[in-house]
């Protein structure tokens, strides 16, 4: 082998593979890119969030994603560029804000979230469905929704139908989101919750964070102040929750003493970026620097989650997804009521008499 033969070749592979993923790639970037231009235009009546409306439109482009030029790119995003959009959300939270909620509040919520990610599982089983979509349901409800059925997805094991059943998920747990903006504000009012609750009740049991800023400041802006952190808490614990079931599903999957619990680079990412946006506003000298990579991290993370999803939609054939019926709405419905009665009974019993 001539000499720089070994340099070479590797290099040429790696070229080759990065060529691969280009077709896919732009064909996701593009369709996100569309999604983020039309959905500032939609009618008032018919508001759609812009990873909403992404995934809708890579459905209807289907037919264009089945050939096989633009499938390693497709795969890129949803599993290699979807982990670190994931990892990037990290940047957002301030463990300061968490630990101002006080023990009461963290505990009521991370049982919540516990229950709610069991009761997945048990009416996955109860309607006859897989384990992994049961896993999906209830940490969707339990987290932060669709970002958290992605992320969910990257630790569950592959099955047939798999893409099908995390765009239910993400569908089914905006469509509940929107219909909670609406409906508990008026059910705080009615239960008589003060600010502080009310911003608990509505970031604990609201499954997306856009629809919980949505429901919060149009109470009032101290309980869109509490709604935003509780709901950043529920965010915080994606790590330990993706942790917890990659472990469930690798110790089925293995010989006895031979299970493995997963060790995913991108959620200690997560954890890592969580302690430097608490640790850096402690060092002001570091500010210039940091605040525009923050953004930076942020604009990446944003983008990172839409063309991921925008390439799970192109993945998506419409009729697969028709056929999965009624008992996947079921089973979600039924993981969002037990997150809200938990959550709602323990303000109850926790309000002053």
């Amino acid at each position: 082998m001539k000499p720089g033969g070994l340099i070479r070749a590797p290099l040429r592979s790696y070229l080759g593979a990065a060529t691969e993923i280009v077709p896919g790639l732009a064909l996701s970037a593009m369709v996100a890119i569309a999604a983020y231009g039309v959905a500032p235009l939609l009618p008032r009546m018919l508001p759609l969030p812009t990873m909403v409306l992404a995934l809708f439109m890579g459905m209807m482009l289907h037919p264009i994603a089945k050939k096989p030029a633009v499938e390693p790119g497709m795969a890129f995003c949803v599993k290699t560029l979807l982990r670190w959009a994931v990892a990037l959300l990290g940047i957002r939270i301030g463990l300061a804000d968490i630990a101002a909620l006080g023990l009461a509040t963290a505990a009521l919520v991370i049982g919540a979230m516990v229950v709610t990610i069991a009761s997945g599982f048990a009416f996955a089983r109860l309607n006859g469905q897989r384990a992994e979509f049961g896993a999906l349901a209830g940490a969707a409800t339990a987290v932060c929704g669709a970002s958290a059925a992605l992320a969910t997805a990257t630790a569950v094991p592959h099955y047939p139908g798999k893409h099908a059943d995390i765009v239910f998920v993400v569908v089914g747990v905006n469509a509940l989101a929107t219909l909670a903006l609406v409906i508990f504000p008026p059910l705080c009012i009615l239960l008589g919750f003060d600010p502080q609750t009310t911003g608990v009740m509505l970031g604990g049991t609201i499954h997306d964070v856009a629809q919980v800023v949505g429901a919060g400041y149009a109470v009032s802006e101290p309980v869109g102040n509490t709604a935003v952190i509780v709901k950043l808490f529920r965010v915080f614990l994606l790590l330990p929750v993706v942790l917890g079931i990659g472990w469930y599903f690798a110790s089925r999957g293995a010989e006895p003493g031979e299970a493995k619990v997963p060790m995913p680079i991108f959620a200690f990412v997560f954890l890592f970026l969580c302690v430097v946006n608490s640790a850096v506003p402690l060092m002001p000298v570091l500010a210039p620097l940091y605040v525009p990579m923050r953004a930076l991290m942020i604009d990446f993370s944003t983008w990172g989650l839409l063309i991921a999803i925008a390439a799970l939609g192109l993945g998506t054939s419409v009729s697969g997804l028709g056929a999965l019926g009624w008992r996947h709405g079921v089973t979600l419905l039924a993981a969002t009521t037990v997150i809200v009665v938990i959550v709602t009974g323990g303000l109850l019993a926790l309000r002053p008499l």
